[in-house]
């Protein structure tokens, strides 16, 4: 009796393995076939959009702003940028306490509006103290640069993420108000 009883347990664990095993095989086969379609169809390749015309993406960070500017510039100013991010790393990581602090806060199950008033106003006060000296930084760059490449770097400035970064033109909006027409007697 026992041995009939170990043989019916063995059977269902044989069967439960060979389920198992085919669940297993058929992903993993599953997987690979998804992976090897996406790769080989269904994704194009990398330089189909070069092919069709495409400008590729531009870089947007502010320390691509000096692209189009010599190396030996381009150098300067990521240096310049380097040293000023640097000098400013106690003040970068205060602003992302601050702002963890902030979300815990209005997270909290009683909203204590002095206490995030207080912990809004320093965060902000190193934020800014942030952006003053990394537009410091790119101030004191450009004032080195000929007008020349002060215009080229005006453009790549404009085009990168910032606050220096000038954003399309909204054509819903007009550019200039309208002249206000004289009231009719």
């Amino acid at each position: 009796m026992k041995d009939q009883a170990n043989q019916t347990t063995l059977r269902w664990l044989l069967m439960l393995s060979l389920v198992l095993n085919l669940f297993l095989l058929a992903a993993i086969a599953g997987g690979a076939w998804r992976w090897w379609a996406v790769r080989t169809h269904d994704a194009p390749p990398v330089h189909a959009k070069a092919a069709e015309g495409a400008a590729p993406a531009a870089p947007r960070g502010l320390r691509f702003a000096a692209d189009s500017l010599a190396p030996e510039r381009r150098q300067a100013f990521r240096a310049a940028l380097r040293d000023a991010r640097r000098d400013v790393a106690e003040l970068a990581r205060q602003g992302r306490e601050g702002r963890r602090e902030l979300a815990q806060l209005m997270a909290a199950p009683v909203f204590d509006r002095a206490a995030f008033d207080a912990t809004l106003s320093l965060t902000r006060a190193a934020d800014l103290g942030v952006r003053e000296r990394i537009e410091r930084a790119v101030a004191d760059f450009g004032a080195d640069l000929s007008p020349a490449e002060r215009a080229t770097f005006a453009q790549g400035l404009a085009s990168a993420q910032g606050s220096f970064r000038v954003p399309p033109a909204n054509p819903a909006t007009p550019a200039a108000p309208a002249a206000a027409t004289p009231p009719r007697p």
